[in-house]
């Protein structure tokens, strides 16, 4: 593979000064129509790109027009609307996004971290799966603002959109026991995720309320992929007594237990509700705890817009709303 052509190529062939190559591509300074036009044909020609990275670090200060988003499973269409809305609020200031996913691993999540800090991104909105995040503080110090989506940021003083999880979870589980339900069960993400403890927070508040004492002799936790969940689901219905209504964290785990349901026996008779919205959940008449992760991210990308336009003012949290969407898969049988 042979090596990148240069600016000076460029230069030489339209018959211009380095200089003048350089302002007619990146539109500074004045440079005449024919002129621009004939360097760009060069450039062209060549396959030439501007390097905008180096020629912002050039000028001094951090210019980057690029902001990072660290996200977790990109299986899960959660991230992607998300980065949907984050993306098109810093678009209309000039600004562009780049994504990385963490797979849900720390170590990866600590070095991607260090990779786009190095690229001199403009900030970061992270949804992170780290236990903590004190090391960030010395990059907060200098400037780099951070905003935590989804799960909050800990040992570290930076802004945060998250979802009112507990509240969500509770009022799921007091739907399934307004329709008559007392054995519920309950599959849950990673247990290490501050979003699946407070969802199984809430869970436990309704249901201890409802006088259930024993309610984790239903709860599963790490079912973290469909196929994990599937299972997670079979193995709660072979129990004897099986749970007449079930409870799962995340739209991955509702799409296992819905295959799960959908195998024949008891399960076709168990309720189902999920939390987050998921793919054709309004077709397959699936109740769920709905939120708009869009909103999050348009939240997310204007926290970051007043901290780079200079807002030194105390972190803030912001705390979205959550709704319950019946249908029918929690109908009176």
């Amino acid at each position: 593979m042979g090596s990148r052509p240069s600016l000076a190529q460029v230069a030489a062939l339209s018959g211009v000064s380095v200089k003048t190559a350089s302002r007619a591509l990146s539109g500074e300074g004045y440079v005449a129509v024919e002129t621009k036009a004939r360097v760009q044909s060069a450039a062209d020609e060549l396959g030439y790109r501007l390097n905008r990275t180096a020629r912002e670090l050039r000028r001094g200060g951090n210019t980057s027009t690029l902001v990072g988003l660290l996200s977790g499973d990109l299986a899960n269409p959660f991230y992607s609307r998300l980065a949907s809305g984050l993306e098109r609020e810093l678009r209309m200031h000039g600004l562009q996004l780049i994504t990385a996913s963490t797979d849900e691993n720390p170590e990866w999540e600590g070095r991607l971290t260090d990779s786009l800090l190095e690229r001199r991104v403009r900030g970061l909105v992270v949804a992170s799966t780290m236990a903590e995040h004190g090391h960030l503080a010395a990059e907060r110090r200098h400037g780099s603002p951070f905003v935590f989506v989804d799960r909050p940021p800990v040992n570290l003083t930076a802004d945060a959109v998250l979802l009112d999880n507990r509240g969500g979870a509770k009022r799921a589980a007091e739907h399934l026991l307004e329709r008559g339900h007392r054995r519920i069960g309950i599959v849950g993400d990673l247990s290490r995720l501050s979003t699946h403890q407070d969802r199984v927070e809430g869970f436990a508040e309704a249901m201890e309320a409802a006088g259930i004492a024993d309610w984790r002799e239903y709860l599963l936790e790490d079912a973290h992929d469909v196929d994990k969940a599937e299972r997670a689901v079979l193995a709660l219905l072979a129990r004897d007594p099986a749970p007449t209504a079930v409870f799962t964290t995340n739209n991955r785990i509702t799409t296992g237990a819905l295959r799960a349901l959908r195998q024949g026996g008891g399960g076709r008779d168990t309720a189902l509700i999920g939390f987050d919205e998921l793919d054709l959940g309004d077709v397959l008449g699936v109740t769920v705890i709905a939120h708009d992760p869009e909103e999050m991210g348009r939240h997310a990308a204007r926290l970051l817009l007043s901290r780079l336009d200079g807002d030194e003012g105390p972190a803030r949290r912001v705390v979205l709303p959550t709704r319950l969407v019946e249908r029918s898969t929690t109908a009176p049988r």
